[in-house]
């Protein structure tokens, strides 16, 4: 069994990769076979569809984001250093390559056409990163560890928004740099001096 599963995890990986690529038409049930080094109908033996296989992935990087999440609440205890962390998680996957884009924000480009299947996964991604981050602006705000003039929801909105936007910048200029550019000035914002 754990032949078959590490197919699916091959799939899997490789139809993150293209879809970071190229998005959600940017591939095909061909390109994975390729790249894995199997025949399609091995492929659909464990994804029926495309629609399968990447509603499969995104409720994976959801749970993976979520675990990551959970991590940083039991090892990260003040709300600003959660914040500068998790903007560090994606500073250094941008950096490196390893993981250049938010899977769940490039679909989210793609909302209009993709299968409800997948556009509720991603929603359910966004509504679940949003959430841990407003309980990070509020828990930041009542211990005096960050500063807003909003209400913690749409700073958080705002938040996810912006580190978003800097993977899309740091994509468009060819320069991993300018993720930190835009970060930067928003960690520090958001920072209450003491």
């Amino acid at each position: 069994m754990t032949n078959v599963s590490s197919t699916a995890d091959d799939i899997l990986a490789c139809a993150r990769s293209l879809i970071i690529a190229g998005g959600y038409n940017g591939f095909s049930y061909a390109d994975i076979a390729d790249v894995v080094g199997i025949r399609k109908p091995s492929i659909h033996h464990h994804f029926a569809s495309k629609v399968d296989l990447v509603r499969t992935l995104v409720s994976r990087y959801r749970a993976e984001a979520e675990a990551g999440l959970a991590a940083l609440e039991r090892n990260i205890p003040d709300p600003r250093d959660q914040l500068k962390s998790y903007v560090g998680y994606w500073e250094a996957c941008i950096s490196d390559a390893m993981a250049p884009f938010c899977v769940c924000a490039l679909l989210a480009s793609e909302l209009p056409i993709l299968p409800e299947e997948v556009a509720l996964e991603v929603r359910a991604h966004f509504r679940s990163l949003a959430s841990w981050l407003n309980s990070v602006m509020e828990r930041g705000k009542r211990k005096g560890r960050l500063k807003f003039s909003g209400t913690a929801r749409v700073e958080a909105e705002g938040f996810m928004a912006t580190v978003h936007g800097a993977m899309l910048s740091a994509r468009a200029y060819g320069d991993p740099k300018m993720f930190a550019v835009i970060t930067t000035p928003l960690l520090e914002r958001l920072a209450a001096k003491h």
